[in-house]
């Protein structure tokens, strides 16, 4: 289980791209029935820029729906007493903005001496989620987001 894990979310707008990152993801897996469960506040997503956190959030309606959430299970083997970096897929559903859709994601898991480290990522479709891209005049922010998570988890 973590309550420190790192999230972080690359988008952009013609001429320039833009990363926002928490390091309060919470997550755990269980072992015993390949269940994967991690979930973050948006409101502790920060890209840099206060204003564009503020339109970030507004886009999203934070306030509506807080939290970005995936729930699924480790669909292929994982062997938690090898050390070296082991490749696993997730099937689940990952939910933002009131709107879930099923989801695979490709990661790894790692034993490390404080239990299991996570890394994974994926790319999502505001428009699969009911998010309209924000922009000014004739500038867009792309509908294609890639979303990457990083976290230590320890024993519970």
């Amino acid at each position: 289980m973590t309550k420190s894990g790192h999230v972080e979310f690359d988008s952009s707008v013609p001429l320039h791209s833009f990363t926002g990152v928490s390091d309060h993801l919470v997550g755990k897996i269980s072992l015993t029935d390949s269940i994967a469960d991690f979930y973050v506040d948006v409101n502790t997503l920060k890209t840099g820029i206060g204003k564009r956190d503020n339109d970030m959030l507004r886009t999203l309606e934070a306030k509506k729906y807080p939290f970005a959430e995936f729930y699924g299970k480790i669909v292929s083997n994982f062997k938690p007493i090898d050390n070296q970096p082991q490749e696993v897929t997730v099937e689940g559903e990952f939910t933002v903005h009131g709107v879930s859709k099923q989801t695979t994601i490709t990661g790894t898991l790692k034993k490390v001496q404080e239990g299991i480290h996570v890394e994974a990522s994926w790319t999502l479709n505001m428009k699969d989620y009911n998010i309209e891209p924000p922009g000014i005049l004739f500038y867009r922010v792309s509908e294609k987001i890639d979303v990457s998570i990083s976290a230590t988890l320890t024993p519970k």
